[in-house]
């Protein structure tokens, strides 16, 4: 195939403009800037959950204190009532120990309801600081949201220019190439392969393999018309003053 040796060497200016456009692409769409967006909420998420659980925690708490703090109170009013009965000197014999044994039992009872009221109070303390905590995380967290978004959206401003002005670009230089040479091209390019590359210090440019004497010998005595291609990579070989050939 023979093709203007100018048009050949433009093939280099849009395979590096091709490049761009592929590294453009793959920076959008593997974006650190994103990432962590998706990192931050995600663990916003994990924030929101932490303190969620801690609040019906202390929903279940608050209820439980309530709980025993009614138990309390009507064993407080039994015990006000029995030793009103035991004060008042009118009961003896069976009915004296009766009473006095199941004043006896209120009191332990109530000791054990202050005690498991005393301790309820203790996870109710532990638990508002652990709600304060996560409900601090999850206000940082989405402060942290807004500026990751915002950095976000700035870089992808960014590559969008970058993208845009690559296409642009592209769009110029293929209205200069041969249609014949772009579709030997385009066709190595569709193959997830680089279109071309600049032979220089006994190598292909596109794939970086070295190039041995017998090829090169063939290189350099090729008309410069004539459009070569890598035995290893199938990339369209383009020599300039550079190439030694």
């Amino acid at each position: 195939m023979k093709a203007d040796p100018a048009d050949q060497r433009a093939l280099l200016d849009l395979a590096e403009v091709d490049a761009g456009v592929s590294r453009a692409t793959h920076r959008r769409s593997h974006s650190p800037e994103a990432a962590r967006v998706a990192e931050l909420t995600e663990a916003l998420r994990e924030y929101r959950d932490q303190t969620i659980a801690a609040q019906i925690a202390a929903e279940d708490l608050a209820r439980e204190v309530r709980r025993l703090d009614n138990d309390i109170a009507v064993l407080a009013t039994r015990l006000s009532k029995d030793s009103a009965l035991l004060n008042g000197g009118t009961l003896t014999g069976k009915a004296l120990t009766e009473i006095e044994h199941e004043i006896a039992g209120l009191h332990r009872r109530r000791g054990v309801a202050e005690d498991e009221l005393l301790e309820v109070m203790e996870r109710q303390e532990a638990t508002a600081a652990e709600e304060l905590r996560c409900g601090a995380l999850v206000t940082h967290t989405e402060e942290e949201i807004a500026r990751a978004e915002s950095a976000a959206a700035t870089a992808m401003s960014e590559i969008d220019v970058t993208a845009d002005a690559a296409r642009t670009r592209r769009d110029e230089l293929r209205g200069q190439i041969d249609d014949a040479l772009l579709a030997v091209y385009d066709k190595q390019v569709s193959q997830g392969r680089i279109g071309a590359g600049l032979l220089r210090q006994a190598r292909c440019g596109a794939c970086r393999m070295e190039i041995d004497r017998g090829t090169l010998s063939r290189y350099g005595q090729a008309p410069a018309d004539e459009v070569l291609r890598c035995d290893e990579c199938g990339a369209i070989i383009v020599r300039t003053h550079e190439s030694g050939v």
